[in-house]
């Protein structure tokens, strides 16, 4: 397992904690993106915000994956479920085969599951996820784009931009597949590139940064 990403722990460590619903972290993925995801959830301490996750992954596979992932993190990692609170300190992975939404509930985001018409080919969708979260959380949200083949999110990255997020796209050299972080920054999505050693790293920045 990396390590905890260090730059930003010793202030996390100091009681900058973070509100339940001031800021939501978006990451989006498919080909390559269940090891990025991994390496990624692997170096968030369970003060992070809380982490919705949309990776194209077969139904039968979603849940288990979502128990290795908890298994490799200090975070609470979970499949999310319709109605569900997002709270910090955790990470709600889509099912399968339903897309996933965050919406808001009064002072709460909560997610959403919706067994509609795939978008771009696919069900789960990180469009889907991402213009959720531009409408209903806006700049209080963040952009992650990992390895995938295609481009699904990569508009929709744009839309998150447009509303104050920042926006972080994988670069091409620690990619499986540069496609979906590939489209994101030919379009001009992407706020910055990253390696995905650094990712993580970064997340915690922002995440201070929005204290």
């Amino acid at each position: 397992m990396p390590a905890p990403a260090p730059r930003y722990l010793s202030q996390i460590a100091a009681g900058k904690h973070f509100k339940t619903t001031d800021m939501i972290i978006a990451i989006g993925a498919s080909t390559g993106g269940t090891e990025a995801i991994k390496d990624v959830l692997s170096q968030l301490p369970p003060s992070t915000p809380g982490i919705v996750i949309t990776q194209h992954i077969p139904a039968t596979f979603s849940k288990p994956f979502a128990e290795r992932l908890n298994k490799n993190s200090a975070m609470t990692v979970v499949e999310a479920t319709n109605g569900q609170q997002i709270l910090p300190g955790h990470a709600y992975l889509a099912p399968g085969d339903k897309h996933l939404e965050v919406v808001r509930d009064g002072a709460r985001f909560v997610c959403r599951l919706l067994d509609t018409e795939t978008v771009n080919r696919h069900k789960p969708s990180v469009e889907v996820m991402f213009k959720s979260v531009a409408k209903n959380v806006g700049a209080n949200s963040l952009c992650v784009l990992l390895t995938g083949m295609g481009d699904d999110g990569s508009d929709a990255m744009g839309e998150m931009k447009k509303a104050g997020a920042p926006t972080i796209a994988q670069d091409e050299a620690s990619s499986v597949v540069w496609g979906m972080p590939g489209e994101a920054v030919k379009r001009g999505h992407a706020d910055e590139v990253l390696p995905l050693h650094n990712i993580a790293e970064r997340i915690l920045y922002y995440a201070l940064k929005r204290k």
